[in-house]
């Protein structure tokens, strides 16, 4: 038993994604394998991203099944919702057994990135850095005024491709979103998770500012809620490796 739902305009990948669990076991492209996995598997001569969630406990199994919905279609109908944000979507499935939902499959086309915000990020000698933290700027501030805010807006989860002079954006893991217009604190907030230093932040925010009214306690804001989250995150790490050495 299983229920899919597919783009309209890529209904020829009805058979690709029926058939996703055999496809998927016999490719060996994986590009991510933590909780979830994602391998990157080419069909009809394109190049497809399909993302495999974890299979859920009893617990999630009955959660999803009834009063949820799985992150398979979460990521789908988000992705709809983001348009040119993100790569398109190309459909997703879920099968079940027993009629409670045991596995799940998201399928979106391939965004060729030439390199995510984590390598600016983490090096100083990056080439054409600042350029690229002023773009992101600028793409959040469109993501902001979109009325969407991304709640894992980490460095992985930020894909860039260069393109002549500019660059372009798209954010993918995209499961946890909201929808809806948001508050200054919320904006301000929204850059925590980068892990930046306060100098590549200044730019960031220095930039966002600019074409948005806000006053100079936003952009001090911004360096706030980062250098809090470092603090929470350090501490949590510092916690369990005591926990583990004790």
């Amino acid at each position: 038993m299983h229920k899919l739902v597919i783009n309209g305009i890529h209904k020829h990948f009805k058979s690709f994604t029926l058939h996703i669990k055999d496809f998927f076991s016999s490719n060996d492209n994986t590009i991510h394998k933590a909780r979830n996995e994602i391998k990157i598997i080419v069909y009809d001569n394109v190049s497809l991203v399909v993302k495999s969630f974890k299979r859920p406990n009893i617990i999630n199994k009955i959660a999803y099944t009834f009063f949820r919905e799985s992150k398979a279609r979460k990521s789908y109908y988000n992705s709809l919702r983001l348009e040119d944000f993100a790569p398109t979507p190309i459909s997703y499935i879920e099968f079940f057994e027993n009629f409670l939902l045991k596995e799940s499959y998201f399928i979106s086309e391939d965004f060729e990135y030439d390199f995510t915000i984590r390598e600016p990020l983490l090096d100083p000698d990056f080439e054409g850095a600042t350029e690229i933290f002023q773009a992101f700027a600028r793409f959040t501030l469109s993501l902001h005024n979109s009325n969407i805010f991304h709640k894992d807006y980490s460095p992985g989860n930020i894909l860039i491709k260069r393109e002549e002079d500019s660059y372009i954006f798209k954010i993918v893991d995209v499961n946890r979103m909201s929808f809806e217009p948001m508050s200054l604190k919320a904006r301000a907030k929204a850059f925590s998770k980068l892990w930046a230093s306060d100098a590549i932040l200044l730019t960031i925010a220095n930039e966002y500012a600019k074409h948005f009214d806000c006053d100079e306690k936003f952009v001090s804001n911004i360096l706030y809620y980062s250098n809090k989250n470092k603090r929470i995150k350090n501490f949590k790490k510092r916690l369990k490796a005591r926990v583990l050495h004790d």
